[in-house]
């Protein structure tokens, strides 16, 4: 059956079809327009992990949405398709988030030496585990770019789009990201590793060049090194904090102005990167870093 065949046979008013495809649909990979890859992976998170099950948690509910979408009606039609989770690397993830929480717990010990050598080696070993996983989302968005989707990903934890960016850079000049968070993510090398989640905009600004403009929503947990390290690469980093956004807010600005501001701190081209912990965590009690303030859903897709 071709992919408009499907289309017509297809009754988006139906029950939600647990057929293992997002929301339902019928549609293949290669007959989608929009991937979404989904990486399960949680190792460095430096509070509560859980987060590697999100893509599968995500895939699993989808079933339940309704597809009428007032921006872009029949949106469902141009084809979505979420890859399922690999079990290659939900297994690794299990084992190497076993390992950096045994490190982390010596970190958060005092550093024992006597155990240096051993921590130390687990530390190696992680970060060889992260890099491969970036590489390997690297290859994966890069052949999908290569045949024409769009693509999306949905971790886990924040260190996993990495490798998209890299592929991104490698097909854009320039572009910029529109990151929704409640943390900077610009410490280096957070607690050792290299990829942790809380160092990834550190990362792609150090790597990616191509990345000329980061613009940052929501942000309320930080420390003095990432507030230096943005003062010093004030040209490519645009902060909008969030107490910064409620005193306007509270002072009698609109959310419509604020907005522009974001826009227009951002180059033409752009890729979202949105951490569930950038909206209010009464909506997300369960993230791994949970921090108060933040946003409604409804501001987020205002601003989208």
């Amino acid at each position: 059956m071709s992919k408009e065949q499907k289309i017509q046979s297809f009754d988006p008013n139906g029950v939600g079809l647990e057929n293992g495809h997002f929301i339902g649909l019928p549609f293949q990979e290669e007959e989608a327009l929009v991937v979404l890859l989904s990486v399960p992976w949680d190792v460095t998170v430096s509070y509560n992990d859980g987060t590697a099950s999100g893509p599968s948690n995500i895939l699993n509910a989808s079933t339940q949405l309704d597809l009428y979408d007032e921006d872009v009606p029949d949106a469902w039609k141009i084809g979505l398709y979420m890859r399922p989770p690999n079990s290659n690397w939900k297994k690794k993830n299990t084992a190497f988030r076993a390992k950096a929480a045994k490190y982390i717990n010596w970190l958060e010990k005092g550093s024992a030496v006597d155990q240096m050598e051993v921590m130390s080696q687990i530390l190696a070993e992680v970060n060889e585990a992260c890099l491969e996983l970036k590489n390997k989302v690297k290859a994966d968005v890069k052949a999908l770019l290569g045949s024409g989707k769009l693509v999306g990903l949905i971790g886990g934890d924040h260190s996993c789009p990495l490798g998209l960016l890299e592929a991104l850079a490698d097909r854009h000049d320039s572009f910029g990201i529109l990151q929704i968070d409640a943390h900077m993510d610009l410490r280096k090398a957070y607690e050792g590793f290299t990829y942790s989640h809380a160092s990834i905009m550190y990362n792609v600004l150090e790597q990616v060049p191509q990345m000329k403009q980061l613009v940052q929503v929501g942000i309320r947990d930080y420390c003095d090194e990432e507030i230096e390290y943005a003062q010093e690469n004030k040209e490519r980093i645009t902060t909008f904090f969030d107490q910064d956004i409620k005193e306007r807010l509270f002072e009698g600005d609109t959310w419509k102005a604020v907005c522009a501001d974001i826009v227009k701190a951002l180059p033409q081209l752009v890729y979202i990167s949105f951490d569930i912990d950038g909206l209010d965590p009464k909506l997300c009690a369960n993230t791994g870093t949970p921090v108060n303030g933040g946003f409604e859903v409804e501001h987020i897709m205002y601003l989208f």
